[in-house]
């Protein structure tokens, strides 16, 4: 049929940020391509979700709702997605970098004998109408443009933060294609049991937050990773970090920013002993303003800030933290 389709995940009883990420970004390839945008969601109790798809661009939505479909396992999705992709044969398939996501693409990708790019942090229609997959390669150290000429669909995931949300003004005037999944479903697919789950909620919200003020390696150590927490804490923010730091042990992996870690996109971004390497900049340069703190003037990190703070950051923090509270009185 020669479209774009989105699997979807469902979250917290709602259509998971990014598979409505993919869909606001699958909008632009749709409309390059003259191409329909459609969504697959799979799982139980998926009833009037189909609007919030529609909400985002979706063309038509194919949803499987069955009891035996959630939680999530690997056989009745994978069955389900590539006898779809079989049926509809689209173009371009795209998933979320989740653990859902990176369990199912690649099942779906070898049994179709088709491509798969993992961790995109671009896509772009480029010639003969053929997605541009753009990621961090060599551990980080140049970009990659990856292409996929021979087979379809094209596969990528995607990770959570990478492309913007943005519903439309109104809804597309969508259609509902209900898929039975005995049609697709045999018992071997059911191998699998789950006994028992157990979900631990985040308890840090990093890609949510307006303000971020972050630190790497050249912060020093964990007790002056205190000095970003004060600063945090005056501004109403949250504390990132990179790779380095973290590996140092001076920040939780939870507030990991980077290639390795989450992609934030914050009001203000604060990047404090940051040096600015390829695989922490790839998930944060989307920042709608970024400042550097850095005794270092030629840091790559300076390059895509906005304003640059030279000076040592235990100095240069606590006159920010002065001068906020005096001024905010």
């Amino acid at each position: 049929m020669n479209n774009i389709i989105v699997y979807c995940e469902k979250e917290h009883g709602q259509i998971a940020d990014v598979s409505l990420e993919l869909l606001t970004k699958g909008r632009h390839l749709a409309t390059q391509l003259g191409c329909s945008l459609d969504a697959l969601l799979i799982g139980s109790g998926l009833n009037d979700m189909e609007k919030q798809l529609y909400a985002h661009g979706a063309h038509t939505v194919y949803v499987a709702d069955d009891p035996r479909l959630s939680p999530y396992r690997t056989l009745p999705h994978a069955a389900i997605t590539i006898a779809l992709f079989r049926e509809e044969q689209p173009q371009i398939a795209l998933f979320g970098a989740t653990s859902t996501g990176r369990d199912l693409a690649p099942r779906v990708s070898s049994a179709l004998q088709s491509g798969l790019t993992a961790d995109c942090t671009s896509l772009e229609v480029g010639e003969n109408n053929l997605l541009y997959q753009i990621r961090p390669a060599f551990g980080g150290n140049i970009v990659a443009t990856i292409i996929n000429p021979d087979h379809r669909p094209q596969m990528a995931t995607v990770r959570e933060g990478v492309m913007k949300k943005e519903a439309l003004p109104l809804p597309v005037a969508g259609k509902l294609h209900v898929l039975d999944p005995h049609k697709y479903l045999r018992d071997s697919d059911f191998a699998v049991s789950i006994i028992e789950r157990h979900i631990e909620e985040r308890t840090i919200d990093i890609k949510g937050a307006p303000i971020i003020v972050s630190g790497g390696y050249g912060v020093g150590s964990k007790e002056k990773f205190d000095l970003l927490f004060d600063l945090a804490k005056v501004l109403g923010a949250e504390v990132g970090a990179t790779r380095a730091a973290v590996d140092a042990g001076f920040a939780d992996h939870a507030r990991q920013i980077g290639q390795t870690g989450v992609t934030v996109r914050p009001k203000l971004y604060i990047a404090c002993g940051i040096s600015g390497q390829i695989q922490h900049t790839a998930g944060m340069d989307q920042s709608a303003l970024i400042i550097s703190i850095n005794t270092d003037p030629k840091a790559p990190i300076n390059h895509i800030a906005d304003y640059i703070i030279e000076g040592d950051l235990n100095e240069v923090i606590p006159k920010m933290i002065r001068a906020y509270k005096q001024n905010t009185r």
